[in-house]
């Protein structure tokens, strides 16, 4: 088991310039750094801040993700213009595989880098950019996603949250729900319906709103694991200048969409590397445990290498279209990641066995968290169901599911 490789075909698959001297050098670069800098102050901060514990030492990551920025370690592969390294493909790909490897902490401002900023650069009007990219490269303006609702679910077509333009201001009226990190974001940008009397994917847009202000209401929710990463967000009378909509009015499903697509992107294949740690874990655990003789437990160890092997394929041989995804790609990576980490989730409580079905001293040890958490990876970023509709109905080509 352990971290993943990368051969030199897979590089060829991504695009791109390839030089492997070049690549090397990099990857010593980023080696080296990560070595140096992940001591004194941040030394503690390894391996902290991954899923279901987002609220292990957040200050302490803001602080050591603002020492990235100082650095030039964000928004590599953003333009020179706007404070990036213009890094091709391959070296972003080397920069997150390092970062995992290394077990540095989970970032704070993924959100703002990994969603928001590519979504500005790819549709914003040159004013935005010189607006919000700034904040987000130096990770002073911390970002959340306002999609989701109650009545809607992954079914983002189906939201109702109101905005209309009331003088130079829009006025944003409605409820978005599981909004990660809300309760500590500056602003967020929020789907809303501007057009009225429209439906489904006609008349929604993007607008980017900021958190402190009278008319938004953050209220935590509770999870299985015990802590609150996620929230619900009341929009009452809530106001953006008139200005901050990506896009034109009514773009909204369009731009939504590329977001999303940025999300499924280049950061997943470090997110592949903590798999594979979380499955090397597993499979310790399963030797200590004597779980591991079982012929049942061990064909299931097996069967989650091949299948993180899979996910590395399908994301190499879709990276080249990053960005643009006209096959359901991105679809299909969240089918296969999410099904993946629940099943490890499941595979780590049948290496525990009976035990896992207790609570130290009233905590909850790594591998029930895991187990709790891993439940909603099916459900948050788009729930199967939704996706496998995508699938089915934008690709395949085949009737719509019937919709009340």
């Amino acid at each position: 088991m352990g971290a993943i490789q990368t051969s030199e075909s897979d590089t060829a698959a991504q695009g791109g310039r390839f030089s492997a001297t070049q690549d090397a050098r990099f990857a010593a670069e980023v080696r080296e750094w990560l070595a140096e800098n992940l001591n004194g102050e941040f030394r503690e901060l390894r391996g902290l801040g991954g899923p279901g514990r987002e609220h292990e030492a957040f200050d302490e990551r803001l602080a050591w993700d603002r020492h990235l920025a100082a650095a030039g370690w964000t928004c590599l592969g953003w333009p020179e213009e706007y404070g990036g390294r213009d890094a091709t493909v391959r070296q972003q790909v080397i920069f997150h595989e390092e970062y995992a490897k290394a077990n540095a902490p989970a970032r704070v401002s993924h959100v703002g880098e990994e969603l928001l900023g590519p979504t500005v650069l790819a549709f914003g009007t040159q004013a935005q950019k010189d607006r919000f990219l700034p904040g987000i490269r130096t990770v002073t303006e911390l970002w959340c996603q306002g999609y989701s609702e109650p009545g809607a679910g992954s079914d983002l077509a189906a939201i109702t949250t109101a905005a209309r333009l009331d003088g130079d201001e829009w006025s944003i009226n409605g409820q978005k729900i599981w909004t990660s990190l809300a309760h500590v974001a500056d602003w967020c940008f929020v789907i809303a319906r501007t057009e009225r009397g429209s439906a489904r994917h006609k008349g929604l847009s993007y607008l980017l709103v900021p958190m402190n202000q009278p008319g938004i209401d953050v209220r935590p929710i509770i999870q299985l694991t015990g802590t609150s990463e996620f929230n619900e967000v009341f929009f009452d009378d809530a106001r953006t200048a008139a200005d901050l909509v990506i896009g034109e009015p009514g773009e909204g499903w369009r731009i939504a969409m590329g977001t999303l697509t940025f999300e499924r992107g280049i950061s997943t294949l470090g997110q592949q590397i903590r798999f594979a740690r979380e499955l090397a874990d597993v499979e310790a655990l399963a030797r200590r445990t004597g779980a591991a003789d079982d012929p049942l437990i061990a064909d299931r160890i097996d069967q989650a290498w091949v299948g993180l092997r899979v996910l590395r394929a399908h994301a190499i041989r879709t990276m080249e279209g990053a960005g643009v995804d006209d096959g359901g790609q991105a679809s299909v990576a969240k089918l296969l990641w999410a099904n993946w980490h629940r099943g490890l989730g499941e595979l780590a409580m049948a290496v525990l066995g009976p035990a896992g079905l207790v609570a130290e001293e009233n905590d909850l040890n790594e591998w029930q968290r895991l187990y709790l958490f891993t439940r909603a990876d099916t459900i948050y970023g788009g729930s199967n169901e939704v996706q496998r509709n995508i699938i089915a109905e934008r690709v395949l080509g085949l009737p719509r599911e019937a919709r009340p």
